[in-house]
C-alpha cells in the first residue's frame, strides 16, 4: 500500500480533486477523470480488443480485456451518471477491433451510450471514426476553459487533458517498491493513465514528460486501492 507519509508525498487537499486551468476535476482511483460542473467523465487508452489484435499475430492472450474494461468503466458510469462521456484516442487497439467486437461487448457498449453524448477522440491507432459503434467522433473537443485530444502537445496552452503517453510511477513503498498506473498533472495539463486492462505504463521520469512539464516537473497522482497518491514526479523511481 502507499502510504501518503512516505518521503516525496505533496502535501495538497484531497488528492481526489486537482485544479487545471483554473477547473475543478475529481481524478478517480480507477483512472477516469470527471469534470463535475459539465457532468463529463473522460477516460483515455482503452485499447479495446488489444488481446484479439495480439492473437490474430500468434501471440495469445486471454480475450477477456474488452469485457473487463467495459465492466470497470459502467462501474464508473454508474457512480458519476455522466451527460458526456468522452473516450481521448486510442480506444481501439487496431483500426479492424470495432469490427471484432463480440455480440456481448458491442451490446454493453451500446448500453453504456444510452441517454448521454459519447464522444471517441481519435488517436494514433484508432485515427478514424469506427463504423458501428454509436456516439461521435472527434480530433479534439473544446469545453469552456479545457481542451480534451489524445496526444499531449508540448507548449499547449493551458486546459490540456490527453492521453497517449500511459503515465505510470515507481514508488518505495515501507516495505518495497512498487509499479502504478497515474495521472501526470500540474496546473495546466493532465495527462491520463491508459483504461484499457491490458495497457502498459511509460514511467512518469521518462524524457516525455519533461518535454510536457518542464524544469518544474509533474505531480503523479497514483492509482491506489480506492484512493489516489500524490507524489513528485521528480521523487518517483526510475525503472
Amino acid at each position: 500500500m502507499i502510504r501518503a507519509s512516505l518521503p516525496g508525498a505533496v502535501p495538497q487537499r484531497p488528492a481526489d480533486t486537482i485544479e487545471v486551468a483554473g477547473v475543478g476535476l475529481v481524478i478517480d482511483p480507477e483512472g477516469a477523470l470527471c469534470w463535475p460542473d459539465e457532468a463529463l467523465l473522460a477516460v483515455a487508452d482503452l485499447h479495446l480488443e488489444k488481446g484479439s489484435s495480439f492473437a490474430r499475430r500468434g501471440m495469445l492472450l486471454p480475450p477477456y480485456d474488452t469485457a473487463a474494461t467495459l465492466e470497470r468503466l459502467g462501474r464508473l458510469i454508474g457512480r458519476y451518471a455522466p451527460r458526456v462521456v468522452v473516450a481521448l484516442g486510442d480506444s481501439f487497439h487496431d483500426r479492424g477491433g470495432a469490427d471484432r467486437l463480440a455480440p456481448d461487448d458491442r451490446a454493453a457498449l451500446a448500453a453504456l451510450q444510452d441517454a448521454r453524448d459519447w464522444i471517441w477522440i481519435s488517436g494514433n491507432h484508432d485515427p478514424e471514426p469506427a463504423p458501428g459503434i454509436g456516439g461521435m467522433f472527434a480530433r479534439h473537443l473544446a469545453i469552456g476553459a479545457l481542451a480534451f485530444r489524445h496526444q499531449p502537445q508540448p507548449g499547449a496552452p493551458a486546459g490540456e487533458i490527453a492521453g497517449h503517453l500511459h503515465p505510470a510511477a515507481r514508488v518505495s513503498t515501507r516495505a518495497r517498491a512498487i509499479r502504478r498506473r497515474c495521472f501526470a498533472a500540474d496546473a495546466a495539463r493532465v495527462v491520463m493513465p491508459a483504461f484499457g486492462a491490458y495497457a502498459g505504463g511509460l514511467n512518469v521520469r521518462d524524457q516525455a514528460f519533461a518535454v510536457l512539464f518542464g524544469a518544474s516537473g509533474c505531480t503523479a497522482h497514483v492509482l491506489g486501492d480506492g484512493r489516489i497518491h500524490a507524489f513528485a514526479a521528480a521523487r518517483c523511481l526510475p525503472d
